[in-house]
């Protein structure tokens, strides 16, 4: 007898309708995957929703209309619109709280508590609203994270049917405001939870609280977040819910990253055809103003300018390896320190870095394509998605043994891994992927390795949907 599972996907962001991070890449592609494993055992009947931001694309837009919910007292409007991605049901929520803040994150905190707590509720509202009701909430993040509090105490003190959750975790640190305020207005009271007392008025702990399962975008991660470490003041609470806690792999859109058809590259390549790659190389030198050296290894690093990520790592090492031969480019924006740093290291090596402070996706993809060493010597890395681009492309990673790097880059087989946060680390990486760099097979063995993996969502939807079956079984 099939099966069918209704899942409620709740996100801040979802390509192709708008795109900040990566949150928006996962959204975008998850749910579309696991419509995709619909067979005649079960059905997968996915649906997506988003708040309305003010920058949304959507084509084909259907006003679903208006319904209310009670705030302070006082009745505020939803407004639903429906859309579709790939046959997809793709739900937009809009209203004042979220026109109030113009674009996907601000930098006022209360402005987005308000915006997300809104969203959060509307959302649970919905599925009364489109004769639909779902079995699983999956939210992510702790913009949705309110939507699990809010499905679980409602069904405490209304006595409804109890809806099973899943929150995703992709970045523990971002917790959101003390929004104690804010969720009573809304008429839910803040439960007794076993969350330590300065957590038990912010949406994702209070999401993670009430949800029946906590899923890290990596296997490593979720057993990070379990340290004192990497646990953000959560790690004990979060060791008390072990069971619950376990950690899925992000996957990659492996069809708009594929070098076989992308349009930015100036010449296509596959595994068959490496030796194309080599084209690539010397269009990104020349573009980027380096000389045009086949065999001087070209490191690259594509990152938002953070020190999370270890762009200051790579600084300081590009700096003690100023005798060795080597280019590099970095392309990134963000702390206006770190780009300035990386225009005076451009200033202090002219011909061997090329650094662009913006975002620019073509180039990134050229870099990928052309680069020999991706440098990704992050101090934290919930998952990572430019590691397993790089090595998709060819370019073969360099990365520290942190989060969803270590589960993607297997040292000296299909990049290289260090252990420790340090610059000196960092060196010795370097410098022993140039030691294989100089021996060309054993160097195309790491690239065709790098390429060979597979990455694709099929593997993270599967998991995730014997996780659905078995919190479903549990509520």
């Amino acid at each position: 007898m099939s099966q069918t599972i209704n899942i409620l996907f709740l996100a801040a962001e979802a390509e192709p309708f708008i795109k900040v991070g990566g949150l928006g890449d996962v959204a975008g592609s998850l749910p579309r995957a696991l419509r995709a494993l619909s067979d005649d055992d079960v059905k997968l009947d996915v649906r997506l929703v988003l708040p309305y931001h003010p920058a949304v694309k959507a084509e084909n837009l259907k006003p679903l209309g208006m319904f209310s919910l009670v705030r302070g007292g006082a009745e505020i409007q939803v407004e639903a619109f429906e859309t579709s991605l790939n046959g997809m049901p793709v739900y937009l929520i809009g209203g004042e709280p979220i026109r109030a803040s113009g674009s996907v994150y601000s930098l006022n905190a209360m402005l987005d508590a308000e915006k997300y707590a809104f969203f959060s509720f509307a959302a649970l509202e919905l599925p009364r609203h489109i004769n639909w009701q779902p079995d699983v909430i999956h939210g992510n993040d702790w913009h949705t994270a309110l939507s699990m509090y809010g499905s679980l105490t409602k069904s405490w003190e209304e006595g409804a049917r109890r809806v099973a959750s899943v929150i995703t975790l992709h970045n523990l640190p971002f917790m959101g405001p003390d929004a104690s305020a804010i969720i009573e207005s809304y008429g839910l009271k803040l439960a007794q939870t076993d969350l330590p007392g300065w957590a038990r008025v912010m949406p994702l702990p209070l999401g993670l609280w009430a949800s029946d399962a906590i899923v890290a975008v990596s296997p490593t991660y979720g057993r990070e977040i379990l340290t004192q470490e990497y646990g953000c003041g959560l790690d004990e609470f979060l060791r008390s819910r072990g069971e619950t806690v376990s950690g899925i792999l992000n996957g990659l859109d492996v069809a708009s990253f594929n070098p076989a058809d992308d349009t930015a590259l100036g010449a296509n390549f596959e595994l068959e055809s490496l030796e194309k790659r080599a084209i690539n190389k010397g269009l990104l030198q020349e573009r980027l103003g380096l000389l045009r050296e086949p065999e001087t290894p070209l490191l690259a690093m594509v990152s938002r300018m953070d020190t999370q990520k270890g762009v200051d790592l790579v600084f300081a090492a590009l700096k003690m390896m100023k005798r060795s031969k080597w280019q590099a480019v970095i392309l990134g924006t963000g702390d206006p320190k770190l780009e300035e740093a990386a225009l005076e290291l451009q200033a202090l090596y002219p011909g061997r870095i090329k650094v662009e402070t913006r975002y620019d996706g073509g180039l990134a993809r050229q870099i990928y394509a052309g680069s020999d060493m991706f440098l990704m010597p992050s101090r934290y890395e919930p998952c990572g998605l430019s590691q397993m681009i790089a090595m998709r492309y060819g370019c073969v990673p360099i990365v520290r043994a942190a989060g969803g790097l270590n589960d993607t880059v297997t040292h000296k087989v299909t990049g290289f891994v260090f252990e420790k946060p340090h610059h000196l680390a960092l060196v010795a990486a370097i410098k022993s992927a140039f030691k294989v760099f100089a021996d060309r097979e054993k160097w195309q063995a790491i690239q065709r390795a790098g390429m060979a993996q597979d990455f694709s969502w099929e593997n993270s939807a599967r998991k995730y949907l014997t996780l659905y079956q078995s919190i479903i079984k549990k509520s």
